[in-house]
């Protein structure tokens, strides 16, 4: 469940926020996240270590890690099921049973395997701490690094994983034992689970409620806009879910650009669901800019972008540029009325 809660304190202090307090449409009034998409994936090869550092570094507010099982058990960071476009598989462990995928290999020898992507494996002024930066990480892996950063610095930065579809009980529930065993439980730990399968998602909610958790969970798709309203399209079944029934049980929706409109967040909005867009992959100042800042001006809840340092770059000039509304106690007002109603639909 997205952070809706609005104390007496925080309507206190919006009276006294200076002229030029920042406010945005998005569902909290916040400003919207900055996902470093498989880490800063435009600078180092996706999701390694190293780039997960470098999109800290550079101002993230959460880390973005697909997962893959391997053959004895392990979740590890890699996007596609296959091992061959990212490593060098086919040179070091050739095929398995005919195929690269991950799910052939186990994890002492996928960690054999170097990740070589397009992106190079160097970024000026940046030097990775750890030892092995372009290995395959496990997601433990990537926790420890998330950890190891928000204890040496009192920062919160989150991790977003994604269960790859399909999205199994086993898969989904190993991925949250496993936040739940580094301390990531709550929507105070600014993190996310992901999947294209609205069931998957539904399974992940009633896992979190077995286990005490309440991480946000987002359903990933197409935006479609049908007879019966606006619904994302479901990558499993082939079907559109609707808005509507997506907020029974998801917090959020992760949506592709290019089927995105305004109207989409709006309706989002209105049932106390956020909006992620993906992906944003712009390599310069004002390229980013000019693909982002609509999106921001029409509320968009967080940004998965490939360049960690140009999105930030954006958010914080929109920070310190946007006026405080006259109406601002009263929309906080609303908000804490529609945090009310989100863990009304929670408990039930």
């Amino acid at each position: 469940m997205f952070r809706l809660i609005v104390t007496g304190f925080a309507v206190a202090t919006a009276f006294a926020a200076p002229s030029f307090a920042a406010s945005f449409n998005t569902l909290s009034g916040e400003a919207p996240l900055v996902i470093a998409h498989r880490g800063a994936s435009g600078y180092l090869p996706e999701h390694t270590l190293a780039a997960y550092e470098l999109a800290i570094q550079m101002g993230a507010d959460i880390v973005e890690p697909d997962l893959q099982t391997t053959k004895d058990g392990h979740l590890v960071a890699m996007h596609d099921s296959s091992l061959a476009r990212t490593t060098n598989v086919e040179t070091v462990l050739g095929e398995r049973n005919g195929s690269y995928n991950v799910s052939e290999y186990t994890l002492a020898e996928i960690k054999t395997l170097t990740v070589e992507t397009s992106a190079g494996n160097s970024y000026p002024g940046y030097t990775p701490s750890m030892a092995e930066p372009f290995k395959v990480p496990t997601f433990q892996e990537v926790m420890d690094l998330v950890k190891a950063h928000n204890t040496a610095t009192g920062d919160k930065i989150g991790v977003y994983p994604e269960a790859k579809v399909p999205s199994a009980e086993t898969m989904n529930r190993q991925i949250l034992t496993e936040m739940q065993a580094n301390g990531f439980t709550t929507r105070e730990d600014n993190s996310f689970v992901q999947t294209f399968s609205a069931q998957g998602a539904a399974d992940l909610a009633a896992i979190q409620d077995e286990l005490g958790m309440d991480n946000q969970i987002a359903v990933l798709g197409y935006a479609q806009l049908t007879a019966e309203g606006f619904g994302v399209y479901d990558y499993p079944t082939g079907t559109i879910n609707q808005l509507a029934d997506l907020a029974l049980f998801a917090d959020g929706v992760g949506v592709n650009l290019g089927s995105l409109t305004s109207e989409f967040i709006v309706a989002a909005h209105d049932l106390g669901l956020a909006v992620h867009g993906w992906t944003f992959n712009q390599s310069t100042e004002e390229d980013a800019l000019a693909a982002q800042q609509a999106w921001i001006d029409a509320g968009m809840d967080g940004l998965f972008t490939n360049y960690t340092d140009l999105t930030r770059a954006i958010v914080d000039a929109n920070v310190s540029a946007v006026p405080l509304p006259a109406g601002l106690p009263l929309m906080l007002a609303g908000v804490g009325s529609l945090a009310v109603i989100r863990r009304r639909r929670k408990a039930a």
